[in-house]
């Protein structure tokens, strides 16, 4: 298992070498956004990315979106805390079956980064040029935005069979895929 993440570090280097800064410039920006509201105003980009994935799966699975913001609010949270909401999506007719796809939608938001630093350093001979300090500022918030908020894994729960129905399509597929054969021979 250790040669083989290995190997896919070392096939991919040119694209974690190249989303390098904008990890580090994630860390930063949420450092800051912690100590300063004003900071939210780098996390923008991501915002909006996580809360129309949602408002897109909700148009796809038939949850009905009515209404979208990106603008911050606080919030009381448990405890007479405040905290921010940088963005919501309202949905008015989430069933079981919808749920979790609506909720659990900005979870398909890391594949930008990667799609991103492919498209920089595909051909192999890169380098870093002015542009890439954009695009790292780009990229920066969607690693911050991808993973749903609490209320999303809370709505996402109301899908309880999704795991079940996930666990069998994959046994299935692990039965027929080996049909007696050894599948855990590499």
């Amino acid at each position: 298992m250790r040669a083989l993440l290995l190997c896919v570090i070392l096939h991919n280097l040119d694209l974690l070498l190249y989303l390098a800064p904008s990890a580090a410039l994630a860390v930063v920006i949420a450092i800051l956004a912690r100590l300063h509201p004003v900071f939210f105003l780098f996390t923008l980009a991501g915002t909006i990315c996580h809360e129309l994935a949602h408002l897109i799966a909700g148009l796809a699975v038939g949850a009905r979106p009515v209404a979208i913001s990106i603008i911050p609010r606080r919030v009381a949270a448990a405890g007479g805390r405040v905290q921010w909401r940088l963005g919501s999506v309202s949905l008015t007719r989430l069933r079981w079956y919808n749920a979790a796809p609506a909720a659990l939608a900005p979870l398909a938001l890391i594949v930008l980064p990667f799609i991103a630093a492919w498209w920089r350093t595909r051909g192999g001979d890169w380098h870093f040029a002015p542009v890439d300090i954009l695009i790292a500022f780009l990229l920066a918030p969607q690693f911050l935005s991808f993973w749903p908020s609490g209320a999303d894994w809370r709505i996402a729960a109301r899908s309880w069979p999704y795991p079940i129905i996930m666990i069998a399509a994959g046994a299935a597929v692990w039965h027929w895929h080996c049909r007696g054969a050894s599948c855990f021979t590499l």
